[in-house]
């Protein structure tokens, strides 16, 4: 018998109903075909980096402007290359 494997968005809807607790664990796990220990590993996986989902925000956008400002530079440099050229072959 090979193993069940779930999504994340499967495992997501699950904690999430978890969270709610409008049914018990045992009952979730019933409805879902699941050990009620699965649910709860999955519930403490999700609360403990819950912290992270919005921090990660915080670095991309960071790493976004990064990367929009070395991009903005490669092109003033070329540039500046290419003005100073043209200089000389003024002169």
């Amino acid at each position: 018998m090979s193993r069940r494997r779930f999504t994340p968005k499967m495992k997501t809807k699950v904690v999430l109903e978890a969270l709610k607790e409008r049914h018990s664990l045992n009952e979730l796990a019933q409805k879902y075909e699941l050990h009620a220990i699965q649910i709860s590993r999955w519930k403490q996986e999700f609360l403990s980096q819950a912290e992270g989902i919005f921090e990660k925000k915080i670095k991309t956008k960071k790493n976004e402007d990064s990367l929009e400002k070395d991009e903005m530079l490669k092109v003033i440099g070329k540039l500046k290359m290419e003005n100073d050229f043209l200089k000389k072959s003024l002169d």
